[in-house]
């Protein structure tokens, strides 16, 4: 089993900045990539961020030039800088691993964190 932990959510004005962290915890495991998605009221979960074992990393184009995905110096954890928020980047946001133990492929997801842009 594999933890997945997502951190730093909270309310934001427009055209403010965030930083979610986002940390896997298990036993013998490697991670092939972890992603950022989200999900506002009313629509399907989406890709925001994603960034592979090989560090190379893709952005929906609705966050391009405003997000960055990195990793963190703490072992299995990544961050996402939120930069020029705008109220439609309001969501859930779901940090997802891919992940390979024990000789066998899963994905995990962790709680989610809630982001709002809002005056």
């Amino acid at each position: 089993q594999v933890h997945v932990v997502e951190s730093g959510g909270g309310l934001v004005q427009p055209g403010g900045s965030l930083r979610l962290s986002c940390a896997a915890s298990g036993s013998s495991f490697s991670i092939n990539a972890m992603g950022w998605y989200r999900q506002a009221p009313g629509k399907q979960r989406e890709l925001v961020a994603a960034i592979t074992s090989g560090d190379t990393t893709n952005y929906a184009d609705s966050v391009k030039g405003r997000f960055t995905m990195s990793r963190s110096n703490a072992k299995n954890t990544v961050l996402l800088q939120m930069s020029s928020l705008k109220p439609e980047d309001t969501a859930v946001y779901y940090c997802h691993a891919a992940v390979s133990q024990w000789g066998t492929r899963t994905d995990y997801w962790g709680q989610g964190t809630q982001v709002t842009v809002s005056s």
